[in-house]
């Protein structure tokens, strides 16, 4: 009577607990495998439907069989469809995946080509599609690069920034550099500051109509972002986004329209969301700042329409076996709501690189890299309803 008593509250518990979550769908969109899948990222279509991409092949920068690839979450469907291939350039690795629509509804998908299999040779990418909502692949368009040529001003935000943050405390000598001053020098160079930008989030519609396309460089240790006035169709450098290590910018606009960019930290310990804003529409950048959240590897932002914000990564500063998503509804200052939507013990399988979204239904769709304890690897995509969040 006791074990049949034990049970019957044990289930009770694990059903409330249940019922409780804010996950309401959670599903890998291809069988679990062995080739390596990452950066994936999501957008709605105004269908109903939900195009996700992500690249695939044997690695990553050194891996030229690396290309894009797609599924389709048709409206109404409980399955993603077969993957399809979205990008390929020949004889080089295709990574960092970004979809999105600009204001006219037309679907964009920009990602990086990697020349040398080197991350700082770099070439952006991008394709259009007008005509994206049957079954399958998009049909594209038109197919360009970006080339971005930012000037000497570059160089002056570099120097200007870095004299900003704190004493980095790593000894010198005249044969050893201080790190800051070989990135400025680097900053002069006009050919390292042209190439080896990437990509990784989603781009954020200021509410002045600006398009701005978050960007990284492993040579730089630091990111910046491609600015466009008219809804994509030309591109120009922002000034960079200066600090130890400030990569993968995720971009938030508050209510002043002091533009906020959360990002992964690159740099020296303890390893923490670095934050940094904008007063000017994501001309110029404060420079960057450690803020308290633990981070190692992702960071992702979105503005609700309720006004909170969602930030969604991982939250630990040893690994990715966690993933969690915060809500906030003072603007990032402080996060009230925490819900974790990967939790494994340590060295047991990596769950990162997460793309965030809320559609029209209200709830927040997601997806990341799914790498499983036995390395097996697919892309997640899971459905989270904030409201539950903050019950």
């Amino acid at each position: 009577m006791k074990k049949s008593l034990s049970f019957i509250i044990c289930l009770f518990i694990a059903v409330t607990v249940f019922a409780q979550s804010p996950i309401v769908n959670s599903m890998i969109i291809f069988p679990l495998q062995e080739k390596h899948v990452h950066g994936s990222s999501l957008v709605a279509l105004p269908n109903g439907d939900y195009l996700a991409a992500w690249f695939y092949g044997s690695g990553e920068k050194t891996a030229d069989d690396v290309k894009i690839m797609g599924a389709r979450l048709k409206k109404g469907q409980k399955k993603w469809s077969t993957p399809f291939i979205l990008a390929d350039t020949p004889g080089l690795p295709d990574c960092n995946p970004v979809l999105f629509l600009n204001r006219s509804g037309k679907l964009f998908l920009v990602w990086i080509a990697v020349q040398a299999n080197r991350w700082e040779f770099s070439i952006l990418r991008y394709k259009t599609s007008k005509n994206y909502l049957q079954t399958g692949p998009p049909v594209w368009n038109w197919q360009d690069n970006i080339l971005l040529k930012p000037g000497d001003e570059f160089a002056t935000e570099v120097a200007t920034r870095l004299k900003e943050l704190p004493d980095d405390g790593h000894a010198w000598s005249e044969y050893a550099q201080p790190y800051d001053k070989l990135i400025a020098e680097a900053a002069i160079d006009p050919k390292k500051r042209s190439i080896g930008w990437m990509t990784r989030i989603k781009p954020l519609f200021t509410t002045s109509g600006r398009l701005l396309l978050p960007l990284y460089s492993d040579g730089f240790n630091f990111s910046i972002t491609a600015i466009s006035d008219d809804d994509g169709e030309s591109w120009r450098p922002g000034l960079p986004i200066v600090g130890r290590g400030p990569i993968q910018p995720a971009l938030a606009q508050k209510k002043d329209g002091t533009i906020v960019a959360f990002m992964r930290d690159s740099g020296d310990d303890p390893a923490r969301v670095q934050r940094s804003e904008s007063k000017n529409n994501g001309d110029s950048w404060t420079a960057a700042v450690k803020t308290n959240i633990p981070n190692t590897a992702s960071v992702e932002l979105c503005v609700l329409k309720d006004g909170k914000w969602a930030f969604l990564g991982n939250d630990i500063d040893d690994g990715r076996y966690k993933l969690s998503l915060y809500l906030s509804d003072d603007e990032g200052k402080t996060w009230k709501w925490k819900t974790r939507i990967e939790d494994h013990p340590k060295n047991e399988g990596g769950y990162s690189y997460p793309s965030l979204i809320q559609a029209a239904d209200g709830l927040l769709h997601m997806t990341y890299s799914y790498h499983s304890g036995d390395k097996t690897k697919s892309i997640k995509y899971v459905v989270v309803d904030p409201v539950k969040m903050t019950k």
